[in-house]
């Protein structure tokens, strides 16, 4: 293959992930607590960088009806897609707040709302956020997109 398609090529890749091109260093924190305060701003924020500062090596995300993201790449691929907006099937304009908190050991089980103006009514579910060494380890999720109430 000539040179100049190889070329095209690789710009072509570059274009269609170019968050996932290259993955921020991690950005550890010092509690458990601040691993998920973090995370929560950075999802409301809608910042790819700082939520994948979060996420090491062999991070591993739960979502419903089976679904599984392992690994920081994979993450990071599902990220890009989150921090789109609303309209383009993403969930920028979202805010979550939590509302209620349960730690046990180095996992911390949450309780959040989202609302957003876009929402005819708030969205409540509930994460478990499993840290390691102040970074995201693991995931579990019970949010659905699909189940949000948009005006």
């Amino acid at each position: 293959m000539p040179l100049r398609f190889v070329l095209i090529a690789i710009s072509l890749v570059a274009i269609a992930f170019p968050q996932t091109a290259s993955l921020p260093p991690l950005k550890r924190q010092p509690t458990p607590e601040a691993v998920v305060k973090e995370h929560l701003a950075a999802i409301n924020a809608c910042d790819w960088t700082r939520l994948m500062a979060q996420f090491p090596p062999d991070v591993e995300i739960f979502s419903p009806d089976g679904e599984l993201a392992q690994g920081r790449d994979a993450v990071a691929k599902m990220f890009a897609g989150v921090v789109k907006p609303f309209a383009q099937g993403g969930l920028c304009g979202l805010t979550f707040t939590v509302v209620h908190t349960q730690t046990v050991g180095q996992t911390l089980n949450v309780k959040w709302r989202a609302d957003a103006p876009f929402l005819a009514k708030p969205y409540e579910g509930a994460d478990a956020y499993e840290t390691r060494n102040g970074l995201m380890q693991a995931q579990v999720t019970t949010f659905r997109r699909s189940d949000l109430d948009a005006k």
